[in-house]
């Protein structure tokens, strides 16, 4: 079964559910286990903020759960389907279709306007949202036609959110959304992806050290050294721009 196919059959299910999730890292007295253990379960519409530090293993769960890397052992269903056991072709359909990135570092073309960079996803995707739609959303209707050099940090951040929403991803992984950002700047990008999640319904898991962002979330995950070590709901989201920095 695809991972397409599945959407019709399990609605109603987790998006994710993952079960002793572990990824380890080289052979014999080499080997690094980055994670030990995982279960989880992830809602569709919720906003989830994994925190951990550096080497706590979020990165890696970040990687299995959007189709970049595949476990080394355990249980990780995408709506039902085994994604742990998927081939390639299977991971590169999952990644095409179901999921979009957001990184750190964003990547765009340099030669190619905000339209352009986001169209390079729309022309590939089954259903995609106009390139258009898809920057007003992150509130860059007004600067469409600018190239990366002529954006701010921020400006080129949401173009990468852009990009990343236009083909109308069930899941948006952002990994350290804000790190290379200032204060107001970040929020601004937080703003951005709250909007997606809530005008979307689009499941959304931010990857960040930053604990300030945990008030955005609808819950909390903590990872330490490969194992989730605390989880929690927050009663209600705290707005963006209202997160003590």
């Amino acid at each position: 079964m695809s991972a397409l196919s599945v959407d019709s059959v399990a609605q109603s299910a987790p998006v994710f559910s993952v079960r002793g999730l572990t990824k380890s890292y080289g052979q014999g007295e080499a080997t690094v286990r980055a994670l030990a253990g995982v279960d989880l379960d992830c809602q569709a519409g919720e906003i989830v903020v994994v925190l951990g530090a550096s080497g706590s293993g979020k990165s890696t769960l970040l990687n299995l759960l959007g189709g970049l890397d595949t476990p080394t052992s355990g249980t990780l269903l995408y709506r039902g389907w085994n994604l742990g056991a998927a081939d390639e072709a299977g991971l590169t359909h999952y990644r095409r279709e179901a999921v979009g990135f957001v990184f750190q570092f964003y990547n765009l073309i340099p030669s190619l306007t905000a339209r352009e960079n986001v169209a390079l996803i729309t022309e590939i995707a089954n259903d995609p949202m106009a390139p258009e739609a898809a920057l007003q959303l992150v509130g860059l209707g007004a600067r469409m036609d600018h190239f990366p050099a002529q954006l701010s940090g921020g400006e080129q951040q949401r173009v990468a959110i852009a990009r990343a929403i236009a083909k109308r991803p069930a899941v948006l992984m952002c990994d350290e959304p804000t790190g290379a950002l200032d204060v107001r700047t970040g929020v601004t990008v937080l703003e951005a992806i709250e909007r997606i999640n809530r005008e979307l319904g689009t499941l959304t898991l931010i990857i960040t050290h930053n604990s300030i962002m945990a008030g955005m979330a609808d819950r909390v995950v903590t990872l330490s050294d490969g194992l989730i070590t605390g989880e929690r709901r927050n009663a209600a989201r705290v707005r963006v721009d209202s997160l003590q920095w």
